[in-house]
């Protein structure tokens, strides 16, 4: 694709079907192209699964699909997320590794699950995966937004904001969390898959300390500084962290699709990307394929 203007505008980070988002991935590339956008990232969790469609769907429609990742990771009792951005889908160390990961968030699953049913909340995971209307592929996974559509369903919540806000947040009676490899193995992990790693979210984990840490330890290329859960008081520190790290600047709405009625985190195209941000990815990920090859 031609280098873009300064009237681009890229949502990087969004979800599908593939891992606990609520659309089709080629649906997330129509309501893309529909919002006028230059192109979209698709970014599931601990799992490439959605990339290929989103591909097909992106050249289908004019649109420029990144193809990515969202891992999880963990730092002592917190969960970190680590975007990677133009990684390889084809990868097999990468998708075996996933495909590890994917099974500590089954290990999970069934931990919040049990925590659910001694808060008197009866939910299996039979439950769960029949939410979905569809098999589950070997390559997808199940995440909490699934559970809290479940509890939705069964009355036991509102809706999806309020199943995390008592139940499945860090921090909640419901919540668990497993040992999971860390931040900078995960940045390995990218860059070995051809892609350029970026930190997720840093306003989430209330923890600037642990974001610096982070950031000097594994040294990812980029963080991401607009959210739809940050604030402009977030916004303008961790652009601040951004330019004395030399991190590239990235954004997205982390749209997850619409459930009972409520957006979540943010509509797609909600939260972008500053002009330029793509090809500065698109640049760093190929000089480090160059310089490994």
């Amino acid at each position: 694709m031609e280098k873009q203007t300064a009237m681009e505008r890229y949502d990087l980070h969004t979800h599908t079907q593939a891992s606990d988002g609520m659309n089709q991935p080629a649906e997330n590339v129509r309501l893309a192209k529909e919002k006028g956008l230059t192109g979209l990232a698709i970014t599931d969790h601990d799992t490439v699964a959605g990339i290929a469609e989103a591909l097909l769907a992106g050249k289908e429609l004019g649109l420029d699909v990144v193809p990515g990742i969202e891992i999880s990771t963990r730092v002592g009792e917190k969960d970190i997320h680590v975007l990677g951005y133009f990684v390889d889908p084809e990868d097999n160390r990468f998708k075996e590794r996933l495909a590890r990961l994917r099974l500590v968030r089954e290990e999970r699953n069934g931990l919040i699950i049990a925590k659910l049913e001694q808060l008197g909340l009866s939910i299996t995971l039979e439950e769960v995966k029949a939410g979905l209307s569809r098999p589950l592929r070997p390559d997808e996974s199940l995440g909490r937004p699934h559970i809290a559509d479940t509890l939705v369903r069964k009355g036991y919540v509102s809706d999806m904001r309020d199943a995390f806000d008592r139940y499945l947040a860090e921090g909640k009676p419901g919540y668990a969390s497993l040992p999971r490899i860390a931040p900078e193995e995960a940045i390995v992990w990218i860059r070995e898959a051809g892609g350029v790693p970026v930190l997720a979210h840093p306003g989430l984990y209330s923890d600037d300390d642990l974001v610096r840490s982070i950031v000097e330890r594994g040294k990812p290329a980029g963080i991401e500084v607009y959210h739809s859960d940050h604030g402009p008081e977030e916004e303008l520190r961790y652009a601040a962290m951004a330019e004395k790290y030399g991190l590239i600047v990235t954004g997205g709405s982390d749209y997850h699709g619409v459930r009972q009625g409520v957006v979540f985190h943010g509509d797609l195209g909600g939260r972008t990307a500053p002009p330029g941000t793509v090809e500065r990815l698109r640049q760093t990920a190929a000089a480090a394929w160059a310089e490994g090859n």
